[in-house]
């Protein structure tokens, strides 16, 4: 466009929006004295500077006739450089919109990106800076519709887009969302049998520059740049339909999306982070700050905290879930340091702004909701502690089942909890066992095979001297550190798999698998991949353990085939069912039940429980009698089996210690084998 006007446009929507005839551009900021729209060519070279004419309220505005999608912009904003009073503004650094659907690409490092301290850089950082980019996101969805699988059905996937495509067999493009969507990995994912896949950070994010100067990478992305816009390097073609038909996609073939969100922070870090887009806009208003406003309140451990207190930022990151809810067909959110999203100045509030304001929207309230309850401020840890219908990673599980499996004395009861639902943490507030996401492993910490092969972590790759990562993993290596040839060590740890895995797909709760456990893969002792946008990082399907992706599998289809081992109802052993029967019995290896000086017996390692449909199921649900389950993390036992119904029999369905051996009955008296799990069904005779 050799010579564009600006007119005055409208406050509303915020960021840019084509209209059919040109563009409309809204931004907000609370105390800036100018906002100057940029224009760029293609090559990135800025051709205009046009003033935004309006403001009404705090939102800037202007329409600029005759633009179309694919226009490249940004802004400059100019205002107080005040580190005391909280004020960043420079007009010398080109921002990125918060609202921008795509951006060019990401920042080159240079120190023309900083804004300032105590006083302005006036170097021009437009040549390092990505754009923004104008786009139409219509997409024709083809008159499809998500699964919408409730959560006591769904079995949860937690992958990263390159890490699981990039190595996968004839994953075209590999890395990228439509990577997803080919067919090798589809088929993958529907064989499986799970039903949700949930995504690492696909907002776009930044490399830090600590990284990039020792040759890494911010592989897992919890550093956002933009809360709408796809990163680029997942987009083979730049296009934002490349997400919608990975969406697509996995919907048709029965998958739902869930995307982990990082709204507790930006990427611009603190006072000696970059100006790249919220600090120049109006730092005062987007971030939390402490008396002293040169600094930054850190409750997130990256060196800022985003402030939902003030509506407009609440308001950003509403418009931001409802636009990936909605035009892009997101099913559900995990969010990063959820306890952070709850913060007021008088610590964690389970009502605050940002929870009420999810709890009532009508398009976010439906879609499946999980906290990552914590952050690293003062009063974070708040597992069990948010509202529905919000659910929950719940590392106590994770640590409970380890523990147990690894043979820590005094873990039957916790272990007996966890399998339960963990209904001392969630059972209130009308909650339901479904609020637990019972996981053994995510993308932070070790992976299944290197819980089983690894007693210490092993990042020095990551190049902080192995100080990074969690110390405590309740690993075990099973005698040896790492890759072995010794026969009986791969038979335990393969069999150690096979009992972690049906703990957890045989628990009441939500399982979320770590894509790649299915198949054995490694990181090589690494706990803290988040900078490995390598071979360590990336899924290994070269060396994949069919054995155990063909158990998994089992797994999985047991899962779905009986309802009683994903209950909503929380089972509490009271004898409220109207047959008068207990929901939940505790069972000894001699057939009598429980009693106190068994569960406070530090040295039992063997937990039986006898699990049926919860009181007060009501009668359209789907029903089934009774299931047996039996976790041995010591020697071989015999067990007597409760008598099952006069109709009824037990049939062996699931032994980790036999794991290709098909349904058969039995009676009686059984040998639990050594270290092994069981699963016996009453079935009609």
């Amino acid at each position: 466009m050799s010579d564009p006007v600006i007119l005055a446009g409208s406050a509303t929507p915020l960021g840019a929006t084509f209209d059919g005839d040109g563009v409309n551009f809204a931004i907000f900021s609370a105390h800036a004295e100018s906002v100057t729209l940029c224009l760029f060519d293609a090559e990135g070279n800025e051709t205009h500077r046009l003033p935004l004419p309006e403001r009404d309220g705090d939102v800037w505005h202007g329409r600029v006739p005759g633009l179309t999608p694919g226009q490249q912009y940004g802004y400059r904003v100019d205002g107080p450089f005040q580190p005391k009073q909280g004020h960043r503004f420079n007009p010398h650094k080109l921002l990125l919109d918060p609202y921008t659907r795509r951006i060019t690409g990401h920042p080159v490092w240079n120190d023309a990106l900083n804004g300032g301290t105590e006083s302005r850089n006036t170097t021009d950082s437009a040549p390092y800076m990505p754009k923004g980019v104008v786009e139409d996101p219509s997409f024709d969805w083809g008159g499809h519709s998500s699964p919408e699988t409730r959560l006591a059905k769904s079995v949860i996937y937690e992958a990263h887009v390159k890490g699981l495509t990039q190595q996968f067999p004839g994953a075209e493009p590999a890395g990228k969302f439509l990577g997803i969507a080919s067919d090798p990995v589809l088929e993958h994912l529907t064989s499986l049998g799970i039903t949700a896949i949930e995504l690492l950070p696909v907002q776009a994010f930044l490399n830090d520059r600590f990284l990039v100067e020792k040759g890494l990478k911010n592989y897992w992305g919890y550093q956002t740049l933009g809360f709408f816009a796809p990163d680029p390097r997942y987009l083979e073609q730049g296009a934002l339909w490349e997400f919608q038909h990975m969406v697509a996609r996995l919907h048709a073939a029965g998958i739902e999306v869930i995307l982990d969100v990082v709204y507790n922070h930006t990427c611009e870090g603190d006072e000696f982070g970059p100006t790249l887009s919220f600090r120049g806009l109006d730092n005062l208003s987007y971030y939390r700050l402490p008396e002293d406003r040169r600094h930054y309140i850190n409750d997130t451990g990256t060196g800022n905290t985003l402030n939902l207190d003030h509506p407009m930022v609440l308001r950003m990151v509403m418009d931001s879930l409802r636009y990936w809810a909605g035009t892009m067909g997101v099913d559900g959110f995990r969010f990063d340091l959820c306890s952070t999203l709850g913060r007021t100045p008088t610590g964690f509030d389970r009502n605050s702004a940002f929870f009420k304001a999810l709890r009532q929207d009508p398009i976010l309230a439906s879609k499946k909701l999980i906290a990552e309850p914590w952050d690293i401020g003062p009063g974070g840890y708040q597992l069990g502690a948010y509202p529905p219908p919000f659910s929950e990673w719940n590392d106590q599980y994770r640590d409970g089942v380890r523990r147990f499996w690894r043979g820590d004395l005094g873990h039957v009861p916790v272990m007996a909890d966890r399998i339960t639902g963990s209904a001392g943490l969630f059972d209130h507030s009308g909650r339901n066992a479904t609020a637990s996401v019972n996981l053994l492993t995510a993308h932070d910490g070790f992976t299944l095979m290197d819980t089983v092969s690894y007693n210490e972590k092993h990042n020095e790759a990551n190049g902080e001297h192995n100080r990074d990562g969690h110390g405590e993993n309740y690993s075990d290596n099973m005698g040896v550190e790492g890759p072995t040839d010794d026969a009986a060590i791969l038979a335990a740890r393969a069999q150690r798999r096979r009992n972690m895995m049906a703990t957890l797909l045989l628990s009441q709760g939500t399982p979320m698998i770590l894509a790649g456990d299915e198949i054995g893969n490694s990181q090589g002792g690494n706990n803290n991949a988040y900078a490995q946008d390598n071979e360590t990082g990336w899924i290994t399907w070269g060396e994949k353990d069919d054995e155990f992706l063909a158990f998994t599998r089992k797994l999985i289809a047991f899962r779905k085939a009986h309802p009683i081992v994903r209950q909503r109802r929380y089972l509490h052993s009271i004898p409220r069912r109207v047959d008068g029967v207990p929901d939940l019995f505790w069972w000894r290896p001699d057939g009598q039940e429980m009693g106190r000086a068994d569960w406070t017996n530090g040295h039992l390692h063997v937990l039986c429980a006898e699990f049926r449909m919860a009181s007060g199921t009501p009668l359209y649900k789907q029903r089934e009698e009774a299931i047996y389950l039996a976790f041995n993390a010591g020697d071989a036992v015999d067990l007597t089996l409760p008598d099952p119904g006069e109709d009824f029999l037990w049939v062996r369905h699931l032994d980790t210690a036999d794991p290709t051996a098909e349904p058969a009955t039995v009676s009686g008296t059984v040998t639990l084998a050594a270290n092994s799990v069981l699963a016996l069904v009453e079935e009609p005779r």
